[in-house]
């Protein structure tokens, strides 16, 4: 979508279509908040509304205008759209809803939707069924109903298709200052990724929190994505409404241990967009991205005059990707200049309360947990809720020491109820950012340290034929070799002569298994460490009318899982784990979105729990690395070329040896 948002969201006149309250709601707002331009209802009976000039309709406007609030009812408003779009206004927010949304109560709803995109033409349009926005910035909102928004100078911008959460997030009492809220609707015309991508052309804005409940055309987000790290502003992200697209198969183990959700978590890696679970851990994060932006690590360091809040930080560091490096010399140097012999150096560190009250020497102190190593240094101070005049000289010694030193500093209420917003406002003027929760904090920070640069190749969009086709295992395995995937000799055979035969030619021992199963463990149809001998005889005791017949491999380390499945919403979705008839107990997986590189399998491979097989365990081989690498790439290129009709493919277990990498199970499901 090429259309500007600037006069839409930036506007210089701002008209309301309808009467009510929801429309004098948007007029009191703006008014509120110091519009400074002209503001223009429209009603066909009404002289004034609100204090303003009322006009009878559309074209008795004194020009065509920025911004539009649409407040009547859905039919009319495809019409009003229409007009406007003529007139050649800014744009639209479509209050309305009974549109696509309503489809199960009203099958007209899509159609009528579709009428309203045509009718907009180039002219760009929020909703339908949208509150529309609050920009803080400019004191102009098409808004109506309550918030809680303050003129700002500069600020962080939040989008959500949730009009209820939206005014929730207006209400924040955090200290954080928003610049524009901005509800999405149904997204009729205008996705969630083109919004975003127009605010960060404001300077003024900070960072964008993105609440998601799915994700529309993926190469918006890419392009957002993109620009967005190019321009330095952070994208954080509150994904739920996990899709059960991705569950489309139930053959594969991939298909349960995936789940619904990898392939969104897997596109938000690939975006280099960090993703918050709560909506308080948002707000946190948004509050220390406008202050410092992206952080360079996930070192941190902590000081409290508790041993209790010391430990309790320790501790719930552990589940994060933060660490606490050791104090420096020149640390340990300037602390103990401060506090004495009396106090053990440690981070986190318990300073006691020695030197509570005296400003100075808790700036000094909170100093000498700051440093180049440190990437936020934060002092646990919780403000009580009777006589909070005490603790004034903690907030003073905050802001002296982000003065003073320039270091990114926080200051942490172990409970959010223990800052008051008024001393949360007050440090976040300073540069300090307040944190309102320790558990918050943590999760803030360590999402503000996982920023990074997304990848520039796009996602391998998949094709929509409905798979029909279970391939055989050795028609998965050849078609695989085919791309590189190294499998074991291998032959079919049917009925005890022709098993014979097979067994004459390959290389004992044998893995004999039945065909035509799925799940060939869970029937007893897999048979290990077969002699030739045998052969005959095991094949029939497996039951199936044919049998796969294939030379075992030796010197195994490990066993990996190997499996992509399509997932309509996100693209392919490789996972790679732990193999073998363990996988789905073990559930030491990660999840990419295709392509990838090597070095991108190379590291992903380091993340799993059974990384240690892999590298050589206990004075064990270790496994060849590259040869693994070598076996996914084949399998990426296998999906590649099949984009267009593959459902899922899988090698479980994939072998992995000293020498080499070998598929010893396949699966391919296919139009």
């Amino acid at each position: 979508m090429t259309k500007s948002l600037r006069r839409l969201f930036q506007p210089r006149s701002i008209a309301i279509i309808g009467g009510g309250a929801w429309c004098e709601q948007v007029i009191k707002q703006s008014v509120g908040m110091g519009f400074s331009g002209e503001i223009w209802p429209v009603h066909p009976k009404a002289a004034e509304i609100s204090g303003h000039q009322a006009y009878a309709s559309l074209v008795d406007l004194p020009a065509a205008p920025d911004a539009v609030f649409i407040g009547v009812n859905r039919h009319a408003t495809v019409g009003l759209v229409a007009t406007l779009s003529e007139m050649g206004a800014g744009g639209a927010v479509c209050f309305a809803s009974g549109f696509a949304e309503a489809v199960a109560e009203d099958e007209t709803g899509d159609d009528l939707q579709a009428q309203l995109v045509a009718a907009a033409g180039e002219m760009p349009i929020l909703g339908p069924n949208c509150y529309g926005f609050v920009n803080a910035l400019d004191g102009a909102l098409l808004w109506p109903d309550q918030q809680g928004c303050q003129r700002v100078d500069r600020g962080v911008a939040i989008l959500t298709q949730s009009s209820n959460i939206a005014i929730n997030l207006t209400m924040q009492q955090r200290g954080l200052p928003i610049a524009y809220v901005v509800t999405c609707g149904n997204m009729a015309q205008t996705s969630q990724a083109q919004i975003a991508s127009a605010l960060i052309d404001d300077p003024r804005v900070t960072a964008v929190g993105l609440h998601i409940e799915g994700f529309s055309d993926l190469r918006d987000w890419e392009a957002l994505a993109a620009k967005a790290y190019k321009q330095g502003v952070p994208l954080v992200a509150l994904k739920v409404g996990a899709s059960e697209q991705a569950q489309q198969a139930t053959v594969s183990h991939t298909a349960s241990l995936a789940g619904s959700d990898a392939g969104a978590q897997a596109f938000l890696d690939r975006l280099g967009i960090p993703r918050l679970s709560a909506l308080p851990d948002l707000l946190e994060t948004l509050k220390l991205l406008h202050c410092y932006g992206p952080l360079p690590s996930g070192d941190i360091a902590s000081i409290s005059c508790s041993g209790g809040e010391a430990s309790l930080i320790a501790d719930m560091s552990v589940e994060t990707t933060l660490s606490f490096p050791p104090l420096s010399n020149h640390q340990q140097a300037q602390l103990r200049d401060v506090l004495g012999p009396m106090v053990a150096l440690n981070n986190p560190l318990d300073y006691h309360t020695y030197i509570w009250r005296d400003e100075d020497a808790m700036a000094r102190a909170w100093s000498g947990m700051t440093g180049d190593s440190i990437a936020m240094t934060f002092s646990i101070v919780d403000y009580p809720t009777t006589d909070a005049g005490d603790w004034a000289c903690a907030t003073g010694a905050a802001l002296k020491v982000r003065a003073d030193t320039g270091a990114r500093f926080a200051v942490v209420a172990t409970l959010p109820e223990l800052m008051s917003p008024k001393v949360a406002t007050e440090l976040m003027a300073g540069g300090v950012v307040p944190f309102l929760g320790l558990r918050e904090a943590l999760a803030a920070t360590q999402a503000a340290a996982n920023l990074g640069a997304p990848k520039q190749q796009p996602v391998c969009l998949p094709g929509t034929a409905e798979a029909t086709q279970i391939l055989t295992e050795a028609e998965s395995k050849q078609a695989l070799a085919a791309h590189g995937v190294l499998t074991p000799q291998n032959r079919t055979a049917r009925g005890a002569d022709e098993v014979a035969a097979v067994a004459a030619q390959l290389r004992p021992p044998f893995a004999i298994k039945g065909m035509g199963l799925a799940h060939k463990s869970e029937h007893a149809a897999v048979r290990l460490e077969v002699q030739a001998e045998d052969a005959a005889i095991v094949a029939a005791n497996i039951g199936t009318a044919e049998v796969l017949i294939e030379e075992m491999i030796t010197g195994t380390v490990a066993e990996l899982l190997v499996g992509v499945m399509r997932d309509p919403a996100h693209g392919f979705v490789l996972t790679l784990g732990a193999g073998g008839v363990l996988t789905e107990i073990l559930r030491d997986t990660v999840s990419m979105l295709l392509p990838v590189q090597a070095s991108d399998i190379e590291t992903a491979l380091t993340t799993l729990n059974c990384a240690p097989l892999l590298s050589g365990y206990r004075g064990k081989p270790a496994a060849n690395t590259a040869s693994i690498v070598e076996a996914v790439l084949a399998v990426q290129a296998y999906v590649l070329a099949n984009a267009e009709t593959l459902s899922e493919v899988e090698i479980n277990p994939l072998l992995c040896t000293p020498d080499r990498a070998v598929a010893v199970d396949a699966l391919i499901r296919k139009a």
